[in-house]
């Protein structure tokens, strides 16, 4: 009986291994084509609560998800409407300025009085011999980043895809969600269902923790950071700050990129001024304060149980093998090796393998 069960395991974690690697396989061959349809599965999977709710309200499925599509696409349109030719413009003249803001930068620095700073950044030419290193290492690394980007996934032809097809997408996806998920579930072996069933109300516990919860705080650290820079008077405070907003789902990243520009342009905009400089850096004080004690425990909460190493790693390894598909698969897949992961250490400390194998009682 032992025997069988062991050579029942050992097909099942064949299986799964087959299925994995069909999966990562099916990813690469057509990773050039796949970004509006997970971009649009993802946006189903974000806006099925609401669909939920609107049907608890009496709306049909069909009625729901043609609300929230309509809504969603009326507000997209809006935000396009009202942001882009602000960003778009500032993105133009800070991509103008930035050979102005880094000599002025460069020329603050070399011209500072702390002695302690000027003993690390060095004097005269070994200064600005050191400058220009660190500034031509940041541009062609930015650069390299952009080119990958647009080359993965962001070309003009994918773009005009991706506003096309993932609404569509979406639509279906958000229709017919809940039907694909009873499908799915009476596909599953019926020895194994209540382990898988547990296995993935685990990862989708994890997913939406993290999609749900950490989208909506980025939108709203974007909104905060562009609007609050703005109101200082911060030169392309907009841009930046939402920038540093929407790529908060990295941990540290963002606030650490949007921190550090906003001195650079800071200091160049308002030196000797201190007061606009330290509202600057409040600005992002108060964003971390918000995001750590009141928008994340509300949000996103401590079901994620993704750490923020793995997390980063997730990120870049999926991103470099995927392009920008990969970013939006790197969450679900390292929340799906997180669960697993911690129930397969679950069944091996629970088993005889740890344990070692039980003694027998003494006849009393």
């Amino acid at each position: 009986m032992s025997d069988t069960h062991h050579n029942s395991a050992q097909k099942q974690i064949v299986f799964w291994l087959l299925a994995l690697a069909f999966f990562f396989g099916f990813l690469w061959v057509f990773r050039s084509i796949l970004l509006p349809f997970v971009a649009g599965m993802t946006l189903a999977y974000f806006l099925d609560p609401v669909a939920d709710f609107l049907e608890r309200l009496g709306l049909s499925r069909m009625v729901s998800t043609v609300v929230i599509v309509i809504s969603f696409i009326l507000i997209f349109i809006f935000c396009l409407a009202i942001f882009l030719p602000l960003l778009v413009n500032q993105a133009t003249a800070f991509a103008q300025h930035v050979p102005t803001l880094v000599a002025r930068l460069q020329k603050l620095v070399m011209s500072t009085e702390i002695e302690w700073l000027r003993d690390i950044i060095g004097d005269g030419a070994s200064q600005q011999d050191a400058i220009n290193k660190v500034l031509g290492k940041s541009l062609g690394w930015l650069t390299t980043v952009l080119t990958q980007l647009w080359s993965s996934g962001m070309a003009l032809v994918n773009i005009i895809s991706l506003l096309i097809v993932t609404p569509v997408v979406a639509f279906y996806m958000l229709l017919d969600w809940d039907k694909m998920v009873v499908k799915i579930d009476h596909w599953l072996p019926r020895i194994y269902q209540p382990t898988i069933r547990l296995i993935v109300s685990d990862i989708n516990k994890a997913t939406a923790g993290f999609v749900r919860g950490q989208g909506t705080l980025c939108l709203i650290l974007g909104l905060f950071y562009g609007l609050s820079l703005t109101l200082v008077g911060l030169n392309f405070g907009l841009l930046i700050g939402l920038i540093a907003g929407l790529i908060s789902f990295i941990p540290y990243i963002g606030s650490i990129t949007g921190l550090v520009i906003s001195i650079g342009v800071a200091l160049v905009q308002f030196w000797p001024d201190w007061i606009p400089v330290t509202i600057v850096a409040g600005i992002f004080v108060t964003g971390q304060f918000f995001e750590g004690n009141i928008l994340q425990p509300k949000l996103v909460g401590k079901s994620v149980g993704l750490h923020p190493v793995w997390l980063m790693f997730a990120l870049f390894a999926f991103g470099s093998l995927f392009g920008f598909t990969g970013l939006l698969i790197a969450v679900p897949a390292a929340a799906a090796v997180g669960v697993i992961v911690r129930f397969g250490l679950k069944q091996y400390l629970e088993s005889a393998n740890y344990k070692g194998p039980m003694k027998p009682q003494a006849d009393k």
